[in-house]
């Protein structure tokens, strides 16, 4: 380096763990490869252009400044009467609800408002990967407990269930937040009514409060119904609620969430809130306002992704792939051990990287979800895709029945 290049002063990273996540590095090889890319987690399918028509008419009305610090009053409305509706929980809309820039933006700034150094904060894995960080810039520590990985008998995972011992054992004094998901992000597992009773025995004697990521809540087939945080009333005074319109509205890239916490709750969040986004894009805030009016909006979405769901399983029933039960997300994990080549042997990460390369197919491995990776021959494809995307994908992973 020359002499009288400036020079930048070297600094300790607050996150000195954490590097390029699996998503942005299975997405680039995707992109290089031309591989069709089922690993990242948003819609190659456009949204309705009736949201888009009401995010124009709104910034053609001039709602181009600043919103309320806690989100626009029409948005937070809405959202407090889909939740009545829904989970028949009375959340007041101007001291308990608070619109996000996107729900990882809402968990990071519920962990900051309530976790202080040295508080513990209990997690499940295998676990979205922000939650981690999250912890660690609050200055708390990290309880990890892992789901139950059941196995058929040749040693497969087939299903995942809560691990209840060890969610009782790792709460104690010290436990400040428990973070749920339900729907499972990457297992499609949900929690149950008895699950939700059962929490609460846990935590009932204690001070510990919850965190709710219930971002996929409007993907719940097969009949079935989300079982909220906010349908429990117990929990739910304790519990940050963090959703996406992200998700269901199939606007990813518009990073707008939403947080339901009781008012005291609600109070400490948006003081970290207001100093670390202060406020979220307002004609975007407006346009969802008018098109959550219409619950068809939201109501229809099961039966819209069950049908890709069912569409995307009937083609990997023609490979040996052994499929995990998905009754919620728009994610289908498989174990791969049992195909008839070489590269079943291989861990959840080079496989992937296989599959991308050789195969034209990207997928994510399920043991980049923990901490520590742990194997179990598991990896996730997302099918929140066009037919024709899902039909090309499952035509090249159909040809792994072909190989030797």
């Amino acid at each position: 380096m020359d002499q009288n290049t400036p020079l930048t002063p070297a600094f300790p990273s607050r996150l000195p763990e954490v590097g390029t996540t699996v998503f942005t590095v299975m997405s680039a090889l995707a992109t290089k490869h031309q591989a069709i890319n089922l690993g990242q987690g948003f819609p190659d399918f456009p949204c309705d252009l009736g949201l888009i028509s009401q995010v124009n008419e709104a910034m053609l009305a001039d709602h181009n400044q600043y919103p309320p610090m806690t989100g626009v009053s029409e948005l937070r409305q809405g959202v407090a009467q889909k939740i009545s509706a829904l989970y028949c929980h009375q959340y007041d809309h101007d001291t308990e609800i608070t619109i996000t820039a996107g729900g990882t933006q809402g968990i990071m700034t519920a962990i900051l408002s309530c976790v202080s150094p040295g508080d513990e904060v209990v997690i499940i894995e295998p676990a979205y990967d922000s939650y981690r960080p999250s912890i660690k810039l609050a200055g708390g520590k990290t309880i990890a407990v892992s789901l139950i990985a059941n196995r058929d008998g040749d040693g497969s995972v087939n299903f995942y269930s809560i691990p209840w011992d060890d969610l009782e054992k790792a709460i104690n004094p010290k436990t400040r937040l428990i973070i749920i998901n339900t729907p499972h992000n990457p297992t499609g597992m949900v929690w149950q009514t008895s699950d939700l009773d059962r929490l609460w025995n846990l935590v009932s004697h204690t001070d510990a409060l919850i965190l709710s990521d219930e971002v996929y809540e409007h993907m719940v087939y097969d009949g079935c119904s989300h079982q909220s945080i906010a349908s429990h009333p117990e929990l739910a005074a304790r519990s940050f609620l963090i959703s996406s319109f992200g998700k269901t509205y199939h606007v990813t890239g518009w990073k707008v969430g939403y947080v339901a916490a009781p008012t005291v709750m609600s109070k400490e969040f948006r003081k970290v809130h207001q100093f670390n986004v202060f406020t979220v894009n307002t004609p975007m805030q407006y346009g969802l306002a008018s098109y959550l009016k219409n619950a068809e909006h939201y109501l229809s979405l099961p039966a819209f992704y069950q049908a890709k769901r069912d569409y995307f399983i009937q083609g990997l029933e023609q490979t040996d792939f052994k499929l995990l039960p998905t009754p919620a997300t728009y994610f289908q994990c498989v174990n791969y051990t049992s195909l008839n080549i070489l590269q079943a042997k291989m861990n959840e990460a080079d496989f992937c990287s296989w599959l991308t390369t050789e195969i034209g197919v990207a997928a994510i491995p399920v043991s980049a979800f923990y901490s520590k990776p742990v194997e179990s021959g598991v990896i996730r494809f997302c099918f929140a895709k066009k037919e024709a995307t899902l039909s090309s994908a499952l035509e090249r992973l159909q040809t792994l029945n072909k190989r030797n």
